[in-house]
C-alpha cells in the first residue's frame, strides 16, 4: 500500500466543505510523505507542516462543533486577526499544501535534494517492492480528492474576498 494511500483524502461532499477533523487527519500524514526524500534539506517544511497542523488542531479543539469545518476556522480568523488573511493557521497551511504547485524555484531546489526515482517509488511504498506503474497510479489516485480538497479551500478564500499572495 502507498504511504500516501493510507490516509487519503476523502471525496468532498456537493457543498464542498472541508470537515475539519477529516482534514486534519487527512494532512497529519503528510509530513511522513517528506521522509520519502531521504534528505533533511526536507526537515525545515516538514517541521513547518507539523507546526501549523497543530495551530489548526488547537483552534479545533477548543469547540469542535463551532469549528466543524474550514470555513468555520476561516470565518472566525478573519473576524479575530485585522490583517487577515496574513496571518492564522489556516493560511500557513494552504499555502503550504500550494505551494509545490505554484512555485518553480521550490521544484528546482526540491530536484537537487531528491532521491533516485526508484528509492522515491519504493519509499512510497513503504519498502515494499511495487511496479512504478501501481505506485504512479496510487500517487494518481491520492492527487484525485488531495487535489479537489486543495481547490475548494483556495475557493473558500476567495469567497471570502482574501487577497492571497504566493510569491516566493
Amino acid at each position: 500500500m502507498s504511504l500516501l494511500l493510507d490516509n487519503q483524502f476523502k471525496e468532498l461532499p456537493a457543498d464542498k466543505s472541508v470537515d475539519t477533523k477529516t482534514f486534519l487527519d487527512n494532512v497529519s500524514s503528510l509530513p511522513s510523505f517528506f521522509d520519502c526524500f531521504g534528505s533533511s534539506v526536507f526537515s525545515i517544511i516538514k517541521k513547518d507542516l507539523n507546526g501549523n497542523i497543530t495551530k489548526i488542531k488547537a483552534v479545533y479543539v477548543q469547540d469542535p462543533a463551532k469549528y466543524a469545518t474550514l470555513q468555520n476556522i476561516l470565518e472566525a480568523e478573519r473576524e479575530a486577526h485585522k490583517e487577515w488573511p496574513k496571518v492564522g493557521a489556516t493560511l500557513l497551511l494552504f499555502s503550504y499544501l500550494i505551494q509545490a504547485l505554484l512555485c518553480p524555484n521550490k521544484k528546482i531546489a526540491a530536484l537537487y535534494a531528491s532521491p533516485y526515482r526508484s528509492d522515491f517509488l519504493k519509499a512510497l511504498s513503504k519498502g515494499e517492492e511495487v511496479k512504478e506503474e501501481d505506485c504512479m497510479a496510487n500517487l494518481r489516485t491520492f492527487l484525485v480528492n488531495y487535489t479537489a480538497t486543495v481547490d475548494a479551500i483556495y475557493e473558500m478564500y476567495t469567497n471570502l474576498n482574501a487577497e492571497l499572495d504566493y510569491t516566493v
